[in-house]
């Protein structure tokens, strides 16, 4: 063990296991003289002590000794006989890191055209790179012992997502891009976040090198919004006026509703439907007295392709002959009392002049119910009243 602990201490360099890292930190400060330090050429290594630079070491194979870099010896360990040193090493990647990524809640704004307020959000991935190593170590990552890249790459998204914030919605409040249709604007988006982030960046010596998939939408419930009114709007234009097109779409509410049976359609809405079509007929527009329908197109400039023809006047209609008069309603006899002949009301029970009960009367043989003033059984002939004289 003793062994293989001094040959790993004869070479200073990141491990394959850390090579994805921006910044790893050498996890010893006592380094033994003439230890080689290989640096890659994506990287450079930087000596530190008491939370101050001094000294980095470029892209090679380099032998620990203050003959061959000057700087180390600011730090011999005279403990050990100058035969070490005591320092701190960051090795930090030069080379562009892609992949990261970045996306959030952009801001709350205005839709110039419709007058909305809708939540605006911004996704997507970027490069970066270290230029200046010092201040990476100094002003952001700091003398901690950084395991991953969370520490740099966190920070980096949200000033770009800050630095987006400021350009799309500057543009889109002054009126010069509509909120539906910002994909179009994606390469001047970039192009002010690129710069917006530099600005940002520029003292913690990282800078964004590339932007990709960047995409700006707003929350569905949002879009759907717009895209209905945005429909809307083109519909009524088409119509020729809100009222136009408010009857045009009940009368399709209802031939959808006739469609499915009728069932969905009431009385009352196709009444108004049916009204609102009438007044369509007629030029005018519900509630709008007097409006008429938009003129038709010019020939031959119809959509589809056809020519839009004037109907032809109507041919006037004869007058019809009288219909024959209908046949008079035949008079209905006059219930009477069979007490004392008083007039009775349709339907009655009792009479109202003597309370002689006036309900159904039964045959005596077969009990079938007898017609009023009856004198024989329609149903098995016997005499409804006793003979004369009985």
């Amino acid at each position: 063990m003793g062994l293989m602990h001094e040959v790993r201490r004869e070479f200073i360099a990141v491990p394959d296991a850390n090579r994805g890292q921006i910044v790893f930190k050498w996890p010893d400060e006592n380094i033994r003289k003439f230890t080689r330090a290989i640096v890659e050429p994506d990287e450079v290594a930087v000596f530190m002590t008491q939370g101050q630079i001094m000294g980095v070491l470029q892209p090679g194979q380099h032998t620990l000794d203050s003959k061959e870099i000057p700087f180390l010896g600011m730090f011999v360990d005279w403990a050990s006989g100058s035969n070490a040193f005591k320092s701190e090493i960051f090795f930090v990647g030069t080379r562009e890191f892609t992949g990261n990524r970045f996306g959030g809640r952009l801001d709350d704004v205005q839709d110039p055209q419709s007058g909305l307020v809708v939540t605006l959000r911004a996704f997507g991935e970027y490069a970066m790179r270290v230029v200046d190593p010092n201040r990476l170590i100094l002003n952001l990552v700091g003398t901690v012992n950084v395991t991953d890249n969370t520490a740099v790459t966190s920070w980096m998204s949200e000033q770009l997502l800050k630095v987006s914030r400021t350009a799309v919605t500057t543009q889109l409040v002054t009126g010069n891009w509509p909120i539906l249709g910002l994909s179009a604007h994606l390469p001047e988006i970039e192009a002010a976040a690129l710069a917006g982030a530099a600005d940002q960046l520029a003292n913690y010596g990282v800078t964004i090198t590339r932007l990709g998939n960047v995409d700006i939408n707003l929350a569905e419930e949002d879009s759907a919004r717009l895209k209905q009114l945005a429909s809307d709007t083109s519909y009524t234009r088409l119509a020729g006026s809100f009222g136009a097109a408010a009857a045009a779409q009940a009368m399709q509410g209802a031939g959808e509703g006739m469609s499915q049976g009728g069932a969905a359609v009431s009385p009352m809405f196709m009444g108004a439907g049916f009204g609102m079509a009438g007044n369509m007929m007629q030029g005018t527009a519900p509630g709008v007295p007097g409006t008429a329908p938009p003129p038709p197109p010019p020939a031959g400039q119809f959509a589809g392709g056809g020519s839009y023809a004037q109907p032809a006047a109507a041919a006037p209609v004869e007058a019809a002959p009288a219909a024959p008069a209908a046949p008079a309603a035949p008079v209905v006899a006059t219930a009477l009392c069979p007490n004392c002949n008083a007039e009775l009301r349709p339907g009655a029970k009792f009479c109202d002049n003597c309370g002689t009960s006036v309900g159904p009367a039964h045959c005596s043989q077969c009990q079938a119910e007898l017609r009023p003033g009856a004198k024989f059984c329609d149903s098995c002939g016997n005499p409804t009243a006793p003979p004369a004289g009985a």
